[in-house]
């Protein structure tokens, strides 16, 4: 499998002042660094911190999520939430090692609506996206991954630049020449949705073969 060939350059953040120069970014600590300085769009007024990816420097594979929920957003740390643990389980199941892979998400702060003293998750929209896609490119050009693997809609509409469909495109690779090949399926939430628990079993098979397919690719790489 070929890697994807980026070239390392200075890239620039939007900084607190508009009127202020850009600071240059050179690396991935650089950008996780930068981060909580992002006004590229109104998400950081109401969310508590930026939540920027963990995992290895050079990680083969990159899971990419949609954006950090409630726990996230107050750890400051990807997929610690209830959908972060399923997820950690499914990869446990079909061993892939949570360490040795890179997690992160295609919006940086937490979207949510107000209920009480609950704050419920909201989708992302087209331009929150688009504005946080160069977060996720600084990300992709440091670690040059071979292999990216998109949970669920949002993500696969950052990684791939439109709005797909997940059940036609997910458990087969996407390849693209000299760019990482990219590996859709659903996001752990959704299995945390299903309430009948035949439906339930059903998805998270289809889920874990999935899984084992990204394992198994990744792996003859």
């Amino acid at each position: 499998m070929e890697h994807a060939m980026v070239a390392k350059s200075s890239v620039t953040a939007r900084p607190v002042d508009p009127n202020q120069p850009d600071p240059p970014i050179g690396s991935l600590a650089e950008a996780r660094a930068s981060i909580d300085e992002c006004r590229r769009c109104e998400l950081y007024k109401a969310a508590t911190q930026a939540v920027f990816g963990e995992g290895p420097q050079h990680a083969s594979v990159l899971f990419v999520g949609e954006q950090p929920g409630d726990q996230e957003d107050l750890a400051g740390k990807p997929f610690v939430g209830p959908a972060g643990r399923l997820f950690d389980s499914y990869l446990e199941r079909v061993g892939i090692d949570r360490s040795r892979v890179y997690v992160t998400n295609a919006v940086k702060h937490f979207k949510f609506e107000p209920r009480g003293k609950r704050r419920l998750h909201k989708r992302p929209d087209a331009a929150e996206i688009a504005a946080c896609r160069f977060w996720l490119d600084l990300e992709m050009q440091f670690l040059e991954p071979n292999l990216i693997v998109a949970l669920g809609a949002t993500a696969a509409r950052s990684v791939l630049g439109k709005v797909v469909t997940i059940g036609e495109l997910r458990g087969k690779p996407i390849e693209r020449g000299n760019a990482p090949a990219v590996f859709v399926t659903i996001h752990p939430s959704f299995l945390l949705r299903i309430r009948a628990r035949p439906e339930y079993e059903q998805e998270a098979e289809k889920f874990e073969a999935d899984l084992a397919a990204i394992r198994d690719y990744a792996q003859a790489g």
